[in-house]
């Protein structure tokens, strides 16, 4: 597994490049995670029971989601009628890109519960990952709307809005639940991810310094908060913080990339005015082509941070940081001037 964790760092910061800017890669690289193909399970025991089901939950919160498939599978055999062994194969399935059985699993397990939240959120996540904004949408908020207290929910219906372009409900919805949840890493990054999105890149990075500093910090503050710096032209401090979890090659080609957006944005505002279609298209369409490698790297962060909700609805609240910080393509932000880019952003000294 070192090599598959290496791997999905490096992913989850290279995704940090166009996360801005892009909305389609992600998904259309959800496919891409390779077949499923289950591990043999040392134990032989005859029974599977809460035990079992424990090393699968934790097998999945560690990303090892062949071997939770695993033992998923061997409870959902010994107990067909097994819940949190449905559900929590239907994450196993979403992990490994799955997503068509991950979607019956979830159905099924909807059926059996109408009232249980897990299945809910997976079919959720699900509509999400697919691409079928409205449907997820819809999902979420009515979840949010049941169960106020939920991060999954929150953070799902705010990454769905975000991508919708509706910054300023996300943002609502992301104050609302930090209101709730004031040491919700996430839901700041969400938060942070969502200025920048709304051509706030200012704003978004001193949200994401008071996390980024920290020394259990999520990954994804990192990678959002470069990405701030470069939309404002401080390529000095995003590479201080790309450096930290890139080569410097790697961090290189964000940088380039930064530029480039950059070069773009000021083509289509003509001199200071806002930009043209064609000046937007033509940022989008650079983005697009810049995030195509790294698409199939997306969905690999799905548990890159840990909402306190139970090993399964663990998984359910850390799926929407993935389509957050790797889907954005169709965001209005993409050929937009921001007003103050080309200044250094403030606090730059506060990033470790």
């Amino acid at each position: 597994m070192g090599g598959g964790i290496g791997a999905q760092r490096a992913g989850r910061v290279r995704r940090a490049m166009p996360v801005a800017l892009l909305l389609a890669a992600l998904l259309a690289g959800c496919a891409s995670h390779g077949v499923f193909q289950p591990r043999p399970v040392l134990s032989q025991r005859g029974t599977v029971g809460d035990g079992d089901l424990s090393v699968a939950e934790s097998a999945l919160a560690a990303g090892d989601a062949e071997l939770a498939a695993t033992l998923f599978e061997r409870a959902l055999k010994a107990d067909p009628r097994s819940l949190p062994a449905q559900v929590g194969l239907g994450d196993a399935m979403y992990q490994t890109g799955e997503l068509a059985r991950a979607g019956v699993l979830y159905a099924q397990a909807a059926a059996a519960a109408p009232d249980d939240p897990r299945a809910q959120l997976g079919l959720a996540r699900v509509a999400l990952r697919e691409r079928h904004l409205d449907d997820a949408l819809a999902r979420y908020a009515k979840l949010n709307a049941a169960r106020p207290d939920n991060i999954a929910a929150a953070a799902g219906l705010g990454t769905v809005l975000d991508l919708l372009g509706r910054h300023d409900d996300a943002q609502r919805v992301y104050r609302a639940a930090l209101a709730r949840h004031p040491d919700a890493h996430a839901l700041k990054t969400d938060l942070g991810l969502s200025l920048v999105l709304a051509d706030r890149a200012r704003e978004g990075a001193n949200v994401l310094l008071d996390i980024a500093g920290l020394p259990n910090a999520p990954a994804q503050a990192r990678e959002d908060l470069a990405l701030a710096y470069g939309m404002l032209g401080n390529d000095d401090a995003a590479k201080r913080i790309l450096v930290h979890d890139l080569p410097a090659a790697s961090a290189e080609d964000n940088l380039r990339f930064y530029r480039n957006v950059r070069a773009r944005r000021a083509a289509g505002a003509g001199g200071g005015g806002a930009p043209g279609p064609a000046g937007a298209a033509g940022a989008t369409n650079a983005a697009n082509a810049a995030n195509a490698a790294n698409a199939a790297n997306a969905a690999n962060a799905a548990n890159a941070a840990n909402a306190a909700a139970g090993p399964t609805m663990t998984t359910a609240a850390n799926a929407p940081r993935a389509e957050h910080a790797a889907a954005a393509p169709q965001a209005p932000y993409a050929g937009r001037a921001i007003a103050d880019a080309g200044l250094a952003p403030v606090r730059v000294e506060v990033v470790k």
